[in-house]
């Protein structure tokens, strides 16, 4: 490994770690749904409500409940039960009839169109049943109101009430399912309309959509960054909360990537745009929460089935209803004991059950920074046995950092880093800036060096002080034919046998003047991952194409349950396929790129920082940072949105089966009876149940920091 780590004319990076993309599949998490649930076009799972909008639905209740009120007061029916008397004037018995048709006409409306696609579509379910519910209602009341058939089935309250209370959950409904993508409003919101643009003339105010790739920014103090770029000068810690759920602020500069609608707080920066319009990271996350909304599921599909099960036992119970209340001799009780069995057997509940639970825990993962893009993939987690983690950029941070140094006899350490820091200024490797950055820290004072040059694959030298240094592994020891002191020797052989990267430091007559070692720091992220999700029964892996001593020292820090080292990225997704032959189910966790097989081939593919469309097509899920800890996230929502899931689906089915017979008179003898209003009220009453069942999923923490 060491013969490689100083490339310098090479930006090599290990195969397993692609730094710096974290970002933007990030932000691009969460305005996807902003595109998705368009207010105009909110739908529903089921296909419920195509076309029609949170703001329609409002409407359509708030003047359907102004309309009921006088149905309702004038109905003789009411009014008995009640213990009143409705004025009569003329005309007076005519406004229940009037404003009753207006009702059926405007406020059933979507109920009426959503039943004729249903019918047409051949897939009865929820909107057909309330359509046969009010039309029955509607056709008998007027032929109560115009006398004929001496029928005494007077239902223009019961119809006003029954539609109202409908658009009411209807619109519960459509704004519960909304508010998964308030968020994602906020984020699309958080771009600037403006941006500062630097010209050779100085800076020049400009719409973000006339920036283009190339051009370079200013971003001041408090102001958002108007499209993805890097920072080129100037360095600042910028609030990156919108993206990964943090409030932590993270310091940015040159050479550092930074997204649209972040925030610089504390200095001004000058970036150069590297992505505009489409190609940014918040409209990648556009497309993928889209894909994610239209995404099927297992458990969606079974509370379809369940719906239409639903269907044909109303639909069979009215039908046995009419009949045998009709064999009875009582045409009137027949109609109304059909009207309530219709009421009441409408699904609506178990129409919202799972739809809303998905679409809560898609704005919850959201939230903490983590894309569902296949809800599938959120189903399947909690049944995960082990998370398989990628190594570098992982559970390490996935850049070098000088950890020792080690001089020989006679050399001052902090002089043998300064003249391994001037050597390596020059150089963009990931260990000379290591080196560098290290020296700066210390207030080391760099010598002046001259005549550059790098030595692919063995190091780098320049002339300092008119005296040429070598800094390199240990290939170029062998090629210089240098030789440790022994007590050095000693000091550098145990940093490789830990794992690290060794860099010698040689004179121009080729006597070593020391060493120093540099590390893929492990994140105290990760052993707070880990730790957690061995308390919740899950074992943690990690594979990597690091030695396996490198390995070994990670994962013995980290108390990993199994290790995978030496492993070429070709063959991860063997290494997947192996734990699954042994009864296991996967989830493997890597950057998208390499490991686009094996995040396909892992029951769960957990993509973090993947910036590539092999990544967002081979895996699930994309953690819009790299903390490790977003997986609890995964495992507890998953494990939680399931429980929500079935205790609707039990409440709503098992509501629906116990209250028919109710609705169709079985208990009519003992005077037991469930009118249409009521069975509106009751079937509204369970929606409304399963609505707040499934926001309680937002008092779960699934802020990364605060994981226990």
């Amino acid at each position: 490994m060491q013969d490689h780590q100083h490339q310098h004319n090479t930006h090599h990076h290990d195969d397993e770690s692609s730094p710096g993309a974290t970002l933007t599949e990030a932000g691009a998490a969460l305005a996807a749904q902003h595109t998705h649930h368009d207010d105009d076009h909110a739908v529903h799972a089921h296909g419920q409500h195509a076309g029609h909008s949170t703001a329609m639905f409002r409407n359509r209740f708030w003047l359907t409940l102004a309309l009921s009120a006088p149905v309702v007061y004038f109905s003789p029916m009411v009014g008995h039960i009640l213990g009143y008397m409705a004025p009569m004037f003329p005309g007076s018995t005519w406004i229940p009839p009037v404003l009753g048709t207006v009702i059926f006409l405007y406020g059933g409306q979507p109920f009426l169109k959503g039943g004729l696609q249903e019918l047409k579509n051949r897939r009865p379910g929820m909107m057909l049943l309330i359509a046969m519910a009010i039309t029955v209602a509607f056709a008998a009341s007027w032929v109560t109101s115009l006398g004929l058939g001496g029928f005494d089935l007077d239902f223009w309250w019961e119809l006003a009430l029954l539609v109202a209370i409908m658009l009411l959950g209807h619109w519960i409904e459509m704004r519960a399912l909304g508010s998964a993508r308030g968020a994602l409003d906020a984020l699309a919101a958080l771009l600037p309309d403006e941006a500062e643009r630097i010209t050779d003339s100085g800076t020049e105010t400009v719409p973000v959509a006339e920036l283009r790739p190339a051009d370079l920014v200013l971003v001041r103090s408090g102001a958002r960054m108007p499209a993805d770029g890097t920072v080129v000068e100037g360095q600042a810690e910028f609030d990156e909360s919108m993206i990964t759920g943090e409030s932590k602020t993270v310091l940015r500069g040159p050479g550092d990537a930074v997204v649209a609608g972040t925030v610089a707080t504390d200095n001004s920066v000058r970036v150069r745009v590297d992505a505009v319009g489409d190609d940014t990271a918040l409209a990648g996350i556009q497309r993928l929460v889209a894909e994610a909304q239209a995404s099927s599921s297992r458990a969606q599909a079974l509370a379809d089935r369940a719906a239409a099960f639903l269907f044909y036992f109303a639909a069979g119970a009215g039908v046995l209803t009419f009949m045998v209340w009709t064999l009875l001799g009582s045409i009137p009780e027949a109609v109304t004991r059909t009207v309530t069995v219709l009421v009441i057997a409408c699904p609506h509940a178990l129409g919202l059950a799972i739809p809303l639970v998905i679409a809560i825990s898609t704005e919850q993962a959201a939230r903490a920074g983590v894309l569902i893009k296949n809800r599938m993939a959120l189903e399947r987690m909690r049944t995960v046995d082990v998370v398989l983690f990628d190594k570098t950029g992982t559970l390490t941070t996935g850049a070098p950092e000088l950890k020792d140094v080690a001089s020989a006899p006679g050399v001052e350490a902090a002089e043998l880093l300064a003249l391994a820091a001037a050597v390596e200024s020059d150089s963009e490797h990931p260990v000379a800036r290591a080196i560098v950055r290290a020296a700066r820290e210390r207030n080391l004072p760099l010598p002046a060096v001259a005549g550059f040059s790098s030595l692919t694959g063995r190091g780098v030298r320049a002339s300092v002080d008119g005296r040429t240094v070598h800094v390199g592994g240990p290939a170029l020891l062998r090629e210089l034919g240098a030789v440790e002191p022994l007590a050095l020797a000693g000091t550098t052989r145990g940093w490789m046998e830990r794992g690290a990267a060794v860099l010698h430091v040689i004179d121009a007559d080729g006597r070593v003047l020391g060493a120093v070692s540099l590390e893929d720091t492990v994140r105290a992220e990760s052993r707070q991952a880990v730790a957690a999700l061995q308390d919740r029964g899950v074992k943690v892996g990690m594979i990597t194409g690091d030695a396996r001593q490198v390995a070994q020292a990670v994962a013995a820090d980290l108390h990993i349950d199994e290790v995978f080292a030496e492993v070429l990225p070709a063959d991860k997704d063997k290494k997947v396929a192996e734990l699954q032959a042994r009864g296991l189910k996967v989830a493997m966790v890597g950057d998208g790129v390499n490991d686009s097989p094996a995040l396909a081939r892992a029951e769960v593919g957990i993509a973090i920082g993947a910036g590539t469309d092999v990544a967002m097509e081979s895996a699930g899920v994309v953690l819009a940072g790299n903390d490790p800890r977003a997986v609890l996230s995964m495992v507890d929502l998953s494990r939680a949105s399931y429980r929500k899931m079935w205790q609707n689906l039990v409440w709503a089915t098992g509501y629906n089966i116990l209250s028919v017979p109710l609705a169709a008179g079985v208990l009519a003898f003992a005077g037991v009876v469930l009118s249409p209003a009521a069975g509106a009220v009751l079937m509204s009453a369970s929606t409304i149940v399963v609505a707040l069942n499934a926001q309680l999923l937002r008092r779960l923490k699934l802020n990364p920091s605060e994981v226990r």
